[in-house]
């Protein structure tokens, strides 16, 4: 087996034509990264993206993904529907970009790709053309037939995960339920462990309410329903500290570590690690089939095409996606000696 055919192979959706994910592309090509790379998206789009940035790119085709090499990008050719202008958004590119994530998705599942990076897309703008799309995480959940995923974001120092994503506010006290806490601790402690490596997770829970609620006088969602969720999963041995005043609780982990945050809602946790690392920071979904990680923001039209992108959050979604990747190869390897008979010296350090 040649070098090249052992390095992982990930698959990279370029997302919204029209914003800032050509141009990250683009970007990439002249980084050296240690795996086989292919990009999903339209060539044509992606060379008139160069040439606007004035960047040379050798776009390389066919269904044997070499191994990445600056100067170069794999291409997937999927064709947009309509011409591409940077900063323009249309509604009819919008099956483009499923079309890209249902490609992606089709490849980790069939072994393909061992992971798959997305570039940013237009929520709105899919929702626009017909589509009901509320985020990728959703997305590839429901195409991926997995009932029931986690949204995390890593940076800074801090891992945040999400009990409720993309809801309005209006609708979060209605949603956090003892069952949906389950699934979403299970799946967190879980990924932790076999993701991460993390041997016994350490996990603070924010409440839902102001200074958690305040013993039932500004809310008794943590009384009622987190609390009791929490006690029953400590019973099985997870180790879980809450629910804690959300206020107060990042500053908490300066004096009491933790390997993740678990927030209640999407603007309770991301403000804090977005304000510790944006622009590097990595979204990951947990409880999915397969690996998959993107940037920490959107599709910024109005940098497309300018040279002002920032790459370093697409960097930082890689270099996850390729850890990750690496953890499950060497525990799926342990495993297959173990059971072979043959002995494994395993290290159950906590990372």
């Amino acid at each position: 087996m040649s070098e090249a055919a052992e390095l992982p192979v990930l698959a990279l959706t370029a997302g919204e034509p029209a914003g800032i994910g050509p141009d990250l592309c683009i970007a990439l090509s002249q980084r050296a990264l240690p795996c086989r790379l292919s990009v999903l998206g339209d060539v044509d789009v992606l060379r008139a993206r160069a040439a606007q940035l004035g960047i040379a790119v050798d776009f390389v085709s066919g269904d044997t993904i070499p191994a990445h090499r600056p100067g170069a990008l794999h291409v997937r050719h999927m064709p947009v529907a309509v011409p591409v202008i940077a900063g323009v958004l249309d509604p009819r590119n919008s099956a483009h970009v499923l079309a890209l994530l249902d490609a992606a998705l089709a490849g980790c599942m069939n072994g393909s790709y061992h992971a798959v990076v997305t570039a940013p897309v237009h929520k709105a703008v899919i929702n626009d053309a017909g589509f009901s799309f509320t985020g990728h995480t959703e997305y590839l959940a429901d195409h991926s037939g997995t009932q029931k995923v986690v949204m995390m974001l890593a940076g800074g120092g801090l891992r945040v995960a999400l009990a409720t994503t993309h809801l309005p506010l209006c609708e979060v006290a209605d949603a956090i339920t003892p069952e949906l806490l389950d699934q979403v601790i299970r799946i967190l402690h879980a990924d932790l462990q076999a993701k991460f490596g993390i041997a016994r997770p350490r996990i603070l829970v924010a409440g839902l309410n102001p200074h958690a609620g305040e013993s039932g006088h500004l809310g008794r969602e943590e009384i009622d329903t987190i609390e009791p969720a929490l006690e029953r999963l400590r019973g099985e041995g997870i180790d879980l500290v809450g629910p804690l005043p959300a206020d107060t609780l990042f500053s908490r982990i300066r004096v009491d570590p933790c390997d993740a945050v678990l927030a209640m809602y999407h603007d309770q946790g991301l403000p804090v690690l977005k304000y510790a690392s944006f622009g590097a920071g990595v979204n990951i979904t947990l409880g999915l089939p397969f690996i998959r990680t993107s940037v920490d923001h959107g599709t910024a039209l109005d940098l497309a095409g300018s040279g002002r992108a920032e790459v370093s959050s697409l960097l930082a979604a890689i270099e996850v996606a390729l850890e990750m990747i690496g953890r499950q190869s060497r525990a799926e390897s342990r495993e297959s000696r173990a059971g072979s008979g043959v002995l494994d010296s395993l290290d159950l350090k906590r990372s």
